[in-house]
């Protein structure tokens, strides 16, 4: 099993075995997009395996990100969208994206956004801005600047409003050297 899409069932269910697979593919249309999100970005049989799923999924009318994103470990979409990413945006390991979600760009490239990183419902991240490590972005929030490591930030514009509990609502973390070596 490919570990990117190891990783997502990890974040979804708490474990990584081919019975929780298989149930969580066909129960759960927001993962069946990710496994076909992530077989696109594989090599050989798989990817041709990605494209095949990525044209019969309807899910991607609702979800809407572009195949060759960059995308780390680990990603939650939670209550299934809709959701928008530029495909210039850059995202990192465990992060978690709630619904309504919108990170985009009018110019050349969208937001860089860390590891451990929560964005709650109805965010919207314009531009090229940098989010940092263990970020909690609040329901509503414009971002339009950049946000710091381990801070909690919402508001229209977004600021930051304290640095206690860094990444507090990623839960069933993916721990990329554990899994990986």
């Amino acid at each position: 099993m490919n570990k990117y899409i190891k990783s997502d069932l990890m974040r979804y269910y708490g474990k990584y075995d081919l019975l929780t697979f298989i149930r969580g593919y066909f129960k759960n249309s927001t993962f069946r997009f990710q496994c076909a999100l992530r077989l696109c970005q594989s090599k050989g049989m798989m990817k041709l395996l990605g494209y095949f799923l990525w044209s019969i999924n309807r899910t991607k009318k609702t979800i809407q990100i572009p195949r060759h994103t960059k995308i780390g470990y680990g990603l939650f979409i939670g209550h299934g969208g809709p959701i928008m990413i530029n495909s210039s945006a850059v995202i990192g390991d465990n992060c978690n994206l709630s619904q309504f979600v919108t990170i985009g760009s009018n110019h050349k490239k969208a937001a860089t956004i860390g590891d451990n990183v929560y964005i709650g419902p109805n965010v919207c991240i314009v531009e090229d801005v940098h989010i940092g490590n263990n970020v909690s972005i609040g329901a509503g929030s414009v971002v339009t600047k950049d946000i710091s490591d381990n801070a909690t930030a919402a508001g229209n514009y977004a600021k930051v409003l304290h640095y206690r509990s860094p990444g507090q609502f990623i839960h069933k973390r993916w721990m990329v050297d554990k899994h990986d070596q």
